[in-house]
């Protein structure tokens, strides 16, 4: 902002006081955005959601749940994902937050309240709108604190939703299986969580720029104020580039003055979305041109495609091995279990020393095939127990797996790339995911029940690990024979 680049500004003189310590800044931003995923993310009622819907509450048929309800779900998040991910950064975050949080609402209530086929459909096009606008929270807190700062307050925002959810799994498991309450009382707590998560939305300052539609402006008003180091005001820092920008002799007296002119620039910039657009274009040919960022990106989108079906009817699956209705279920202790034990393994990834640029194809092939093992165990072997158990550990491959593929891209992106990559592998994961619901599962396409389902996604994970094994060894065999021809080259260009 530009406040934080000139330092506070107060009293009639309109000189320039000291800074705010940098180490300080960040914390209130960085807290209430926490609190608002954890909130979010609390949700007791979620792991009993397809019980709930299958029970009296709702009244559904297996049929409808699983063939025409949930596919609403990936189609909407699809078709919202990008309008949504251009809206996050022209509008600079904080709208988008507030609107996840209405979305939330309006889901939750909703699923207390509406009744009936196409009710339900559309509660699910709203969850859509919240899994889209997930951007938003990921992406706001960059606008806010410095570069050095990043990877503090990535961990804190991604370690709140997930407690949230741990938390929020617990707490239902608990309710449900202790205190014996009904799933409608676990929904009006989801509902009573999110809404206290929506107020606090309210109160995260407002960025002044974002990634792609703002930081032209941004970095114009930076180059102005970098020479504003102030301490006690006065400025300690010279640039010879300031000496063209008005006023620069006399910057103590003339600071509201630039604050009120770069306000009025603000307010009559008129932002040109073809050059954003052309920006955006050129950055993906950019990226992926790279083939070792291709790989992993390739891999990204053709997992998450599948762990998003699997983790979509799961419940579906649970519910046909053990019927809630006659048995007790424990979805939300196994949620939480696995959610736990998922970010000790990738915590457990930054003590991991492999060369991944030698070994991670094979690597990404092995753990694929683990990952198509534990849903083929838990489509043919119909003990809830091993369900359970085998649901866990495709849970924990995946997360270790993502977390590797989310840091070897990230390791060679500056974070402008960072979100455009991301965003399209999750674009292509999506689409992938709407084709495979179209013919598997979506009652117009084959509409194929739960068991023949999961045997198709088992044979899906396989094939990834087939193609990386195959690309992986070849990979090792060059990199092999060019070592080998190095010594030999050498020799002779030796005199």
């Amino acid at each position: 902002m530009l406040q934080a680049a000139l330092g506070d500004v107060h009293g009639p003189s309109h000189r320039v006081m000291s800074r705010a310590p940098r180490g300080r800044r960040w914390v209130l931003p960085t807290a209430l955005l926490c609190l608002y995923g954890f909130l979010a993310s609390l949700r007791p009622s979620e792991p009993f959601l397809t019980r709930y819907l299958l029970g009296p509450d709702k009244n559904l048929t297996e049929t409808q749940v699983f063939n025409e309800i949930y596919p609403v779900w990936t189609y909407s998040y699809l078709v919202l994902l990008f309008p949504v991910f251009l809206a996050t950064d022209y509008l600079r975050y904080k709208p988008v937050i507030l609107l996840q949080g209405l979305s939330l609402i309006v889901t939750w209530f909703m699923l207390l309240y509406a009744q009936g086929l196409l009710a339900i459909q559309f509660l699910e096009f709203f969850y859509g709108l919240v899994t889209a606008t997930e951007i938003a929270y990921y992406s706001y807190i960059y606008s806010i604190v410095d570069l050095n700062l990043y990877q503090k307050v990535t961990s804190y925002c991604r370690s709140a939703t997930l407690v949230g959810y741990t938390v929020g799994s617990i707490c239902g498991q608990i309710l449900v299986s202790v205190a014996n309450w009904s799933l409608f009382s676990l929904n009006v707590l989801s509902l009573t969580s999110v809404s206290v998560a929506f107020a606090t939305a309210w109160f995260l300052p407002m960025p002044q720029k974002s990634l792609f539609f703002h930081h032209v402006l941004r970095s114009q008003v930076s180059r102005e104020m970098k020479v504003l180091d102030c301490k006690n005001g006065a400025v300690i820092q010279d640039d010879p580039a300031l000496k063209r920008v008005p006023g620069w002799e006399d910057i103590e007296s003339k600071v509201s003055l630039n604050v009120e002119e770069h306000s009025a620039e603000t307010q009559e910039e008129k932002v040109d979305i073809l050059k954003v657009l052309r920006e955006l274009w050129q950055d993906f040919l950019q990226c992926y041109s790279s083939r070792p960022m291709l790989c992993w990106s390739v891999w990204w989108a053709f997992s998450t495609c599948g762990y998003f079906q699997v983790i979509n009817y799961t419940q579906g699956l649970w519910e046909m091995v053990l019927p809630s209705q006659r048995f007790e279920i424990y979805n939300g202790g196994v949620e939480a279990v696995s959610t736990l034990l998922g970010a000790v393994a990738v915590f457990a990834v930054g003590y991991i020393k492999v060369s991944w640029a030698t070994w991670g194809e094979v690597a990404l092939a092995l753990f694929s095939l683990f990952i198509a093992a534990a849903v083929y165990v838990m489509d043919t072997v119909r003990n809830i127990w091993l369900c359970y158990a085998s649901y866990v550990i495709f849970r924990i491959v995946y997360m270790l797996l993502i977390t590797i593929a989310t840091f070897q891209i990230a390791t060679n992106l500056s974070m402008e790339r960072y979100a455009l990559v991301f965003g399209i592998n999750t674009f292509i994961a999506l689409a992938l995911q709407t084709l495979l619901t179209l013919i598997v599962v979506d009652s117009s396409g084959l509409g194929l029940n739960i068991f023949t389902q999961f045997m198709i996604y088992a044979s899906y994970f396989a094939a990834i690990s087939l193609v990386f094994l195959v690309s992986g060894i070849y990979s090792i065999m060059k990199n092999y024979r060019r070592q080998e021809e190095m010594p030999s080259r050498s020799t002779t260009s030796s005199p």
